[in-house]
């Protein structure tokens, strides 16, 4: 679960970066080297995140709701960030369900 919490910051601030840096720097700018670059770097931590999410999901004690949470939080700008006292709820319930 802390795996997943450290690659659910790196989605979402590469998510950001993305957003917020690079497609402005394409179109106001006319850089599109920024989204060449960010766009794969983007793509490698979303791939990282579902890996680690699923990884943990298949451990048990998630329900359907929770993980549809989790992915719908990748697609959201700052999703990541507000989804993170939800998975310390859930590293919580989990720690205390398997212990």
């Amino acid at each position: 679960m802390r795996r997943l919490r450290w690659i659910s910051w790196l989605e979402g601030t590469t998510l950001l970066l993305l957003l917020v840096v690079a497609v402005p720097l394409k179109h106001a700018a006319g850089m599109p080297l920024a989204v060449s670059i960010m766009g794969p770097i983007h793509g490698v931590a979303f791939l990282l995140y579902l890996s680690a999410l699923f990884r943990v999901v298949a451990m048990g004690g998630w329900d359907t709701t929770d993980v549809a949470r989790m992915v719908l939080a990748a697609f959201i700008p700052f999703g990541a960030f507000i989804n993170a006292p939800f998975m310390h709820r859930k590293a919580r319930e989990l720690t205390a369900h398997f212990a």
